[in-house]
């Protein structure tokens, strides 16, 4: 009998692999067909006025080109900004200006954005100018500016939106958190300004840690807030599921951030189709024939158990899909270089799971033990970074 379950396991296998492979070779075939290769940037953002009553934002952003045989052009880009904050946006009021700094044409005195033609492997230049005022802007916690760009060209009309989120409201580094009682360490989680892909990690550190740190810490960093920071991120409305994605996600749970095709797109987009399928059926084998579940996330590679669905981070990333940090071994061991602090990127979660994706040479048993209460919280507590003092 367990012969004839191993050659229908077997079997089973190999169908749906061969299915599974003639569906995704054809969505490859129409996924893989060129659009207009022009991408924008988001920017540079200067804070040129930042007093209790107005703000002023201004950012240069480019329009980049990348088909080196064709030209795009932009008939139309527009911003939509959203204001997030602790208390009432009454009183509050906002402009948002879009000024054209093309090298051969002046922009316009009314905002209208001139059609503008981007040569092939060429760019050029925008400004958007982020004015705010009212009587009290000290709660306003961030600005998420929604770029708008019509592209024409060779794969005809393609709308596409850029997303840019900026802090406005910054933590008194020079407040001491309160630290806490662990079997194996002290740990003081520490409030940041909501991250984005203006900061840098070593500058956090240097920002908000280092006035706390004494040699022999260690900094945790939360893996979601690194990725956000790498800018590994898709808002659910850019994600466009597939067959294989509508399909497969139907067999998750409820919870799984792959229960949603969008979800489950983004890992195909990630790991392509066959590795999917891949670690489907062979998920599947292990769970109902060998009774070991989870192999899926295995199979998958690490990214697959880092992938947050929306819902799954704190405003205005609840609308996004995160990945997971990228070179995340390179990345610890260049903070340390340039922190002088040993650094770990971790995964944890209010079960008292402790995951270290990468250290630079810590135990992974103290930091397991040390943030096992899970001190940085997964809600709102906006704690991406925790300060861990090993006890002696």
């Amino acid at each position: 009998m367990e012969i004839l379950f191993a050659a229908m396991g077997k079997l089973l296998f190999l169908i749906l692999l061969v299915i599974g492979a003639a569906a995704s070779f054809l969505e490859l075939r129409w996924r893989s067909r060129p659009g207009n290769e022009l991408e924008l940037t988001a920017g540079d953002w200067s804070y040129v006025v930042f007093e209790p009553q107005k703000y002023l934002l201004t950012g240069k952003l480019e329009l980049i080109n990348k088909n080196p045989y064709r030209e795009v052009m932009v008939p139309q880009l527009e911003a939509k900004v959203t204001l997030l904050s602790q208390e009432s946006l009454e009183g509050i009021t906002h402009q948002c200006r879009v000024i054209s700094r093309h090298k051969d044409s002046q922009p316009r005195n009314d905002g209208y954005w001139l059609a503008y033609i981007v040569q092939p492997s060429d760019r050029t230049t925008l400004e958007i100018q982020l004015e705010i005022h009212g009587e009290n802007l000290q709660p306003l916690q961030t600005a998420w500016i929604e770029v708008r760009y019509d592209t024409y060209g060779p794969a005809g009309q393609i709308f596409k939106t850029r997303h840019i989120v900026l802090p406005l409201q910054f933590p008194d580094s020079e407040i001491e958190p309160q630290w806490r009682q662990t079997p194996v360490a002290q740990v003081m989680p520490i409030r940041t300004h909501v991250l984005t892909h203006t900061d840098r990690p070593e500058d956090i550190i240097d920002r908000y840690v280092a006035p706390h740190a004494q040699p022999g810490d260690i900094v945790a960093i939360s893996e979601t807030p690194m990725a956000i920071m790498q800018e590994r991120l898709i808002h659910h409305n850019e994600v466009k599921p597939g067959w294989l994605a509508k399909r497969l996600c139907q067999y998750f749970y409820r919870t799984s951030s792959f229960a949603t095709a969008g979800g489950l797109q983004v890992l195909i987009d990630l790991i392509g189709p066959v590795r999917v399928i891949y670690a489907f059926v062979g998920g599947t084998f292990a769970k109902v024939v060998l009774k070991k579940p989870g192999m899926f996330y295995a199979l998958s590679g690490d990214q697959a158990r880092l992938i947050d669905d929306v819902t799954g981070t704190l405003p205005p990333y609840d609308q996004f899909i995160v990945l997971g940090p990228a070179n995340q071994q390179e990345l610890v061991n260049d903070i340390k270089q340039k922190t002088g602090l040993d650094v770990a990127i971790i995964d944890a979660n209010d079960l008292k799971i402790v995951d270290v994706l990468a250290s630079s040479g810590v135990p992974k048993q103290l930091l397991q033990e040390a943030l096992r209460s899970n001190p940085a919280g997964n809600a709102d507590e906006q704690t991406p970074v925790v300060l861990i003092r090993p006890k002696r």
